[in-house]
């Protein structure tokens, strides 16, 4: 029988790995989500094969999504049977790995299964809550109207994304650019002057004579320095993939001092756009809120959710939990808390949800502004510093020179 290797997230947030006996990679994906686990990759376990790495298939992207629920959505409201519609979305599509799922889920319908059965047999495709909410419109008999709420949804949480990416890639590509050149000038550079330098035989400035060790102990141990990044970043993973280590990491997360805020707005704004989203959809409560603290993407939050679900399981409120967990500001809370009183929850979710969007915006251009600057103050520091060191000596190069003679 097939062994297939997986990665999964546990009910509690933490990421965990290892393999399980399956006939098929969908019968696999059944019996992690048995164990109420979150496939996040599972691929059959075999041997080193190059030729398969190349011939192995894209992923299924949020992109490819949005775009077959945007289109199955116009099909269904046009009155087209949903089989003919997703061979029509099928023949269309130009993901090779959701071609081929799609394939198959039209093949399990003909065969008399449930829309949204069939699809959470494809977790690496369409996750719990899209599966949660397609049932929710099959049973209400308005697959059509979920699937636009579908589309909006993962187009906002992707544009979300997106704003924190653009708010992190500039400063981590600049620091970057700025650790690279300074490696190649202490490395490269410094030696070349630290000749000319030994050929005077006078006593340098102590600034100099630091950079100079430095550069020494750099190029010395040069391999080590490049293997650093690489070795760091595979402890992290591993740390992280710990239970412990990734709520340790997700809860400094949150407490970061310049991206803590932003990240915590972020949380507030997925959380109430998710949670909105399924009980609009007519999704339960108690399952809404286990696929919301399983998509929280922070262990710290949805460890929050699953207290709150508790609350509520055991006649509490939906509000109070929150409160508690120090995480969600009043705002939030005072907001959630009148919508359980007026029955207005959902619309109430929503427009923290959007709130929240126009908070990350702000947050965003305003750590933009912030950083930019402090960048590159750190940029002339460094380089700075090393000019500096190097044209010291220079200033009495005159004396160096007679002395020399």
């Amino acid at each position: 029988m097939p062994v297939f290797a997986y990665k999964a997230k546990g009910v509690d947030g933490s990421v965990l790995s290892g393999t399980v006996d399956a006939p098929a990679q969908s019968a696999a994906a059944e019996k992690l989500k048995a164990q109420r686990l979150v496939v996040i990759e599972l691929s059959e376990k075999g041997g080193f094969d190059i030729m398969a790495m190349l011939k192995s298939k894209p992923p299924v992207t949020t992109k490819d999504l949005v775009l077959f629920s945007r289109q199955l959505s116009t099909l269904v409201s046009a009155g087209v049977p949903i089989v003919q519609g997703l061979g029509i979305l099928e023949a269309q599509c130009e993901n090779p790995t959701f071609k081929e799922i799609l394939a198959n889920v039209k093949s399990d319908i003909e065969g008399g299964l449930s829309i949204s059965d069939t699809l959470r047999k494809y977790p690496q495709a369409f996750p719990d809550l899209y599966t949660a909410m397609i049932k929710a419109g099959e049973l209400g008999g308005i697959l059509d109207t979920i699937l636009e709420r579908l589309t909006a949804y993962l187009e906002n949480a992707e544009a979300l994304k997106a704003k924190v990416k653009s708010a992190m890639m500039y400063p981590a590509i600049v620091l970057s650019i700025c650790a690279v050149v300074t490696v190649f000038l202490m490395v490269f550079v410094i030696p070349t002057f630290e000749k000319i330098f030994a050929s005077f035989g006078a006593e340098l400035p102590l600034l100099t004579q630091l950079l100079i060790d430095t550069s020494n102990i750099m190029k010395k141990y040069f391999i080590v320095i490049l293997a650093m990044p690489v070795a760091g970043w595979y402890g992290f993973k591993k740390f992280y993939a710990s239970p412990f280590g990734h709520r340790w990491v997700d809860c400094q997360v949150l407490k970061a001092p310049i991206f803590g805020i932003l990240l915590k707005k972020v949380a507030v704004a997925k959380f109430t756009r998710t949670l909105g989203t399924l009980v609009k959809s007519g999704v339960p409560i108690m399952q809404a809120l286990e696929t919301v603290a399983a998509t929280a993407g922070n262990v710290v939050i949805g460890e929050a959710v699953l207290a709150t679900r508790e609350s509520i399981r055991e006649g509490g409120r939906l509000a109070d939990p929150l409160r508690k967990s120090g995480i969600f500001p009043n705002m939030v809370t005072s907001m959630i808390s009148v919508g359980e009183e007026t029955g207005a929850l959902d619309i109430m979710l929503s427009k923290i949800a959007d709130f929240y969007d126009q908070e990350v915006d702000t947050a965003v251009k305003g750590l933009t502004s912030m950083i930019e600057p402090i960048v590159i103050c750190i940029m002339g520091v460094v380089i700075g510093t090393i000019v500096i060191a190097m044209f010291m000596p220079m200033f009495g190069m005159g004396e160096l020179a007679s002395k020399a003679g």
